[in-house]
């Protein structure tokens, strides 16, 4: 037989989204009328792909018990892989599936893993004994089941790595975590603390930066459930703050548009509380967002873009959402009291702000001439560690007042 479209096949390598296109090149290529690759399990093996000529008696996602028909068989030893007529082969006629579908010729190989695990086989078969058949023929389907054992573990570890990945977020969320901490956030026009924004802390292993954390949630599909109890571990404290104290929490567009958020912001005075979009998170669907934020709005909530200035997604953000509040990115903060064409960026969205009756939060002080320089050019809100780091709440409870600066002054 020809072997050029399995050797251009293996020569190339097989991508997962290449299989099936494999399996039928290898049904065709040896005149066989089923091909397929059965994974096994614990007690049971699935066929995760099928390709046949059109009558085939097994189907894609059918799950078969492990000890039945050839598969675990083949990889025991209890058959040959290599089967021409199934009805010279005593062992292979004594199992009800050969004239059950019937199966008059058979070729399967194992898939192994590189630890020696064996994944599942590789098999075709016929409903005719097919006498055609060689050992040319099973040397092909044995190379072929090691150019898939080799693509097939590439995700079987990232699968794995995925699992353990959620593992891990599952334990996190167990634990209670995460830890919430509180930075203040200081109004310019009374030099007081006019709310605080939740950030979360993450006290348990592996030690991790909390976007980190986030990140790692989202890649895994629990991205909303760690948003949410983000959240909901922040709105405790708006029962100890003081009544004209603002909450702000951070919140990525898919939360708000899975219609979940009102599971844990259903009772609370939303006049306080502002949630924050970041100017880095995607937003496929702005109409779908901006309706979805309306019943929050109605009942006081505001709507902040977190990192303006930081790149071209924050000004579609304010607008196509219609913020209420624009912060300042601390790479725009930085040095604004020496860096002209930073003061110059920000008087221009200081500007905008005012032109939308928005208001505007500068993050990142960390030196009284920056934050004398944001003074001037008429910042609203501040918030660094100049002023202050993120603390328990107790601690900013017991530091309520005005900002360092003006305390020295006085």
């Amino acid at each position: 037989m020809n072997s050029g479209p399995i050797a251009s096949l293996l020569a190339h390598g097989v991508g997962h989204s290449g299989v099936a296109q494999v399996l039928r090149t290898v049904r065709k290529h040896l005149g066989m009328d089923v091909a397929f690759i059965a994974h096994f399990r614990e007690k049971d093996r699935v066929l995760e792909h099928v390709d046949s000529d059109g009558s085939a008696p097994i189907f894609e996602g059918q799950v078969i018990p492990l000890e039945s028909g050839f598969c675990l068989k083949v990889v025991r030893g209890e058959l040959p892989e290599f089967m021409p007529d199934t009805s010279l082969v005593p062992a292979a006629m004594a199992l009800p599936e050969t004239r059950a579908i019937p199966i008059g010729s058979h070729l399967g190989v194992p898939i192994e893993l590189s630890n020696g695990e064996i994944y599942g086989t590789l098999c075709c078969f016929s409903r005719a004994p097919n006498l055609t058949l060689g050992e040319r023929d099973l040397r092909l389907m044995r190379a072929l089941g090691e150019v898939l054992a080799s693509r097939i573990e590439e995700h079987v570890v990232a699968a794995r790595a995925r699992q353990r990945a959620a593992d891990e977020i599952r334990q996190v969320l167990a634990s209670g975590a995460p830890r919430m901490v509180y930075q203040p956030i200081y109004s310019l026009a009374t030099d007081t603390v006019a709310g605080v924004e939740a950030l979360s802390r993450f006290d348990v292993e592996p030690f991790r930066t909390p976007d980190l954390w986030f990140t790692a949630a989202h890649h895994v599909g629990l991205g909303l459930e760690l948003e949410l109890r983000a959240i909901e571990n922040a709105l405790g404290a708006l029962e100890r703050l003081p009544p004209e104290l603002s909450l702000n929490v951070n919140c990525s567009p898919e939360l708000i548009m899975s219609g979940r958020l009102e599971s844990v912001l259903g009772s609370q005075d939303l006049s306080r509380i502002i949630l924050e979009i970041t100017e880095h998170a995607t937003v496929s669907e702005y109409e779908t967002v901006l309706a979805s934020l309306v019943p929050f709005r109605s009942r006081g909530a505001r709507l902040a873009i977190d990192d303006a200035g930081a790149g071209y997604a924050s000004m579609r953000h304010i607008l196509d959402l219609k913020a209420d509040i624009i912060k300042l990115d601390m790479s725009l903060t930085r040095n604004i009291d020496t860096d002209p064409s930073r003061r110059a960026l920000a008087k221009g969205l200081i500007a905008f702000a005012r032109e939308i009756q928005g208001t505007i939060t500068a993050e990142g002080v960390e030196t009284a001439a920056e934050l004398a320089t944001l003074r001037a050019i008429g910042v609203d809100r501040v918030q660094g560690y100049f002023l202050s780091k993120p603390k328990s709440l107790d601690d900013v409870l017991a530091s309520v007042g005005p900002p360092p600066s003006r305390r020295a002054a006085g």
